[in-house]
């Protein structure tokens, strides 16, 4: 990404997304991205079952990708009705620019799972917010154990898992108790991508999966009072490290999501050395 003076000086817009789609050519989506993103720096993962990124760059840059990404003909519409979810930056999120081909776009660690045909039941956030609160909801944080210390919904539960791969085994130990109580499942995750691959997975185990639409990005941005339901701030897994309920940036540090915990020092560690390689 080479900018010019002029948009050196422009404050930077970050988007997220992802899609589940059945993409017949991988590689020609993997070739066109990299040819869309050179004024922009991120990273985008692309499988046979869809793509899943985050950039940031100017917003001429990042309203041309969008569209981009809605239009084009190589992409043949399947990413025309893709979702953004946009939030400022002081701090510039990412060092490079990456496109990387996968065989996932986001690992459940369970073969098999189908995200592209089949889900759980979306709910958005004005939803949602009368969900979390009903008896036979159990409100599931479908993060890591350090994104929830940092901030989570209120009365969610956390699995207590350190790499999402785990929370397959988490989910396969509770699901008897909760169909035993009568309890219906409520997800949520950063973006939703993590809820949506799970639900999918979890729809023939017998217990109702309901995920936030968008995950918490989209609740800030579309509840106005988010802070009502949810509790501290919001990890990313970008050089901010941490969003408020307004979508913006914190003052958090890395050792305030890491720190203290033995468990968490590789994270802390390697966190250290990509901020350096960004400076």
């Amino acid at each position: 990404m080479n900018l010019s003076p002029s948009q050196a000086a422009e404050p930077l817009l970050h988007t997220a997304f992802y899609k589940f789609a059945a993409l017949a050519d991988p590689d020609a989506v993997v070739t066109r991205l990299r040819e869309l993103t050179h004024d922009l720096l991120g990273s985008i993962l692309v499988a046979e079952e869809g793509i899943n990124g985050v950039l940031a760059g100017t917003r001429a840059a990042v309203d041309a990708f969008e569209q981009a990404l809605r239009t084009d003909a190589v992409f043949d519409g399947k990413f025309a009705d893709i979702a953004f979810k946009r939030s400022a930056c002081k701090t510039s999120p990412f060092a490079r620019m990456k496109v990387h081909r996968k065989s996932e776009i986001v690992y459940l660690g369970v073969d098999d799972v189908d995200a592209v045909s089949k889900t759980g039941i979306d709910v958005s956030p004005q939803e949602w917010r009368e969900l979390i609160v009903q008896d036979d909801v159990v409100v599931i944080d479908n993060r890591n154990s350090f994104e929830y210390k940092l901030g989570k919904f209120r009365n969610a539960i956390d699995p207590g898992v350190d790499n999402f791969r785990d929370f397959s085994a988490y989910i396969e130990e509770h699901v008897p108790q909760w169909q035993s109580e009568g309890k219906r499942v409520a997800m949520y995750c950063t973006g939703g991508i993590r809820c949506e691959k799970t639900s999918a997975w979890m729809l023939d185990m017998g217990v109702p999966v309901y995920q936030l639409e968008g995950g918490v990005l989209n609740y800030f941005q579309a509840m106005p009072d988010a802070e009502k339901d949810w509790e501290g701030e919001c990890f990313v897994f970008d050089n901010r490290i941490a969003l408020d309920t307004k979508l913006q940036e914190t003052g958090t540090t890395l050792e305030d999501v890491y720190g203290g915990v033995p468990e968490w020092e590789w994270r802390l560690q390697r966190a250290r050395r990509l901020d350096e390689d960004s400076e």
